[in-house]
């Protein structure tokens, strides 16, 4: 007797010890017989599955499965009985669990077997997978539309070099022609290329290549100045109406690119209610922290403003939205969509810091949220610069930088009509060696990107060796012109591929004017 009021504080204190363990636990502690009957739970089971603690004792556990493993349960505990052999026990595996109210949801389960009193009962440790799952599936949606702007940007990069020289050349042909119908015809094909260089323009935007000139702006601006041609672009069947917050936080990010966004994401949800319906625009100030980023998939914490544009069309299947923003994907019928208007929304907001989402469901509509930064400094307002008033050159020096030696011959043959003394090289050493040989350069011209020494090395190293002379980039794609801070700290400016012949005078001269770096 004595003995055993001795030893019964000690297995009170265990007891209360191992109480106090799993009444803390994170994850669901849940025990049952061999035969698959619930014994205990802890408050974290309740919460996770939804049920309080008396609907889950005396019930067998397979309550908590859905199909199969609801079924299956009890022959795997059967089983092991006769055979011994382990599928979870001491294991652990990946399953799915059900929750009170019929949802499903992914599970980690880990049981052990232990002995009370000569009777055989088992422990499962139960974690929620939810997040984690939902973690990897953001990181492979990353990771794939990665690697999908990496392929584009490349082909768009080089597909800009090609158009470049098809547009400067039928340009000069053009010059030449003497008679209306092989004019029409040289037309013709310009005006294809022309729809070329907005393809590949479309394809740069989604890989987060495209040459942004941000501002700071109020989103709300664009939405009022797009009110009316909206009414008259969506039709009568489709009511339109904003939601504006009144005390909307400034974003910096490009004017052009907001308004084109703004009208993709409108024609297509007209496109969604053949029937008519409603179309709401709606901008709002959020504040995302690391949970809400997490369930957004892939958005940092920060300030945002979103723009969100709401139909009550026909709404997406999970597999479309999935894969809306990949580029050339559409359920639209052939000839009337490109498949790029989503995936240029989508790499636009990515390039300005921010991101994009799509929130559909069958019969239920469409809801798009783009967001980007909120703009916190007030900088000055951005003047807009003279046109200049002669575009043709009177003999000053041009370097003309390229590696492609299509675009290089176009381009000398293009500076040259324009009135300048031009050299050419095709590579950044090629270059310098040029400069050390002629001192008098009055502008170097360059590719942004080319093997080994790119444009903006070149740049950097002609301006330190050479203060006098002037510099111009250009490019149809470049890593570089998603870092526009370091462009702009270098004062160098980029002429955007493919160009017209105006375009290219428009920029040489601008450049000349500039004064030399000191």
């Amino acid at each position: 007797m004595a003995d055993s009021l001795q030893t019964d504080p000690s297995l009170a204190g265990q007891a209360a010890k191992l109480r106090a363990i799993l009444d803390s636990a994170v994850d669901a502690i849940i025990t049952i017989d061999r035969n698959g009957t619930i014994m205990t739970v802890n408050p974290a089971a309740e919460r996770l599955f939804g049920y309080a603690r008396d609907e889950f004792i005396g019930r067998n556990v397979h309550f908590l499965m859905p199909e199969p493993y609801h079924s299956e349960h009890d022959g795997y505990i059967r089983a092991y009985r006769e055979t011994g052999r382990k599928k979870i026990i001491g294991i652990g595996r990946e399953v799915v669990g059900r929750r009170a109210d019929g949802t499903t949801f992914p599970i980690h389960l880990a049981v052990s077997e232990f002995e009370v009193e000569g009777r055989t009962q088992f422990a499962g440790i139960i974690r929620d997978l939810s997040e984690h799952k939902a973690t990897e599936r953001a990181l492979r949606e990353a990771q794939k539309m990665d690697a999908m702007g990496q392929l584009t940007g490349g082909i768009a990069h080089d597909f800009n070099n090609l158009l470049t020289v098809i547009i400067g050349n039928l340009e000069m042909l053009d010059a030449r022609l003497t008679t209306d119908d092989k004019r029409q015809l040289a037309s013709e094909a310009l005006e294809a290329a022309e729809i070329g260089a907005r393809l590949t323009s479309r394809l740069l935007a989604f890989a987060r290549r495209s040459h942004l000139e941000p501002e700071p702006v109020n989103l709300n601006t664009f939405v009022l100045g797009l009110t009316d041609m909206l009414h008259r672009t969506l039709g009568e069947t489709v009511f339109l109406s904003n939601a504006l917050s009144p005390s909307l936080w400034m974003v910096r990010t490009d004017a052009s690119q907001v308004e084109s966004a703004i009208v993709n994401l409108a024609v297509n949800a007209r496109d969604a209610m053949p029937s008519g319906g409603r179309l709401v625009i709606e901008t709002s100030n959020i504040q995302v922290d690391e949970e809400d980023g997490a369930s957004e998939s892939g958005i940092e914490p920060g300030d945002y403003v979103r723009l969100s544009v709401s139909d009550t069309g026909l709404g997406m299947p999970a597999a479309v939205r999935e894969r809306a923003f990949e580029p050339f994907f559409t359920t639209k019928e052939k000839g009337k969509g490109t498949g790029l208007g989503l995936s240029m929304i989508y790499g636009f907001a990515k390039q300005s810091g921010g991101h994009a989402t799509i929130y559909s469901e069958p019969e239920k509509g469409t809801t798009v949220n783009l967001y980007l930064p909120r703009y916190r400094e007030q900088g000055e307002a951005v003047a807009a610069g003279e046109h200049p008033e002669a575009t043709r050159g009177h003999g000053e020096l041009v370097l003309a930088v390229e590696d492609d030696d299509r675009v290089r011959r176009l381009t000398v043959t293009r500076l040259k009509e324009l009135g300048y003394t031009v050299l050419d090289a095709g590579s950044g050493p090629e270059a310098l060696e040029i400069l050390a040989a002629n001192p008098g350069v009055d502008l170097l011209f360059s590719d942004l990107v080319m093997p080994g020494m790119s444009g903006y090395d070149l740049c950097t190293e002609a301006r330190a060796r050479y203060p006098g002379v002037r510099a111009l980039l250009t490019s149809g794609y470049a890593e570089e012109l998603t870092r526009p801070d370091a462009l702009a700290q270098a004062q160098l400016k980029v002429l955007r591929k493919p160009y017209r012949m105006a375009d290219l005078a428009d920029a040489i001269a601008s450049a000349l004017r500039e004064p030399p770096e000191a």
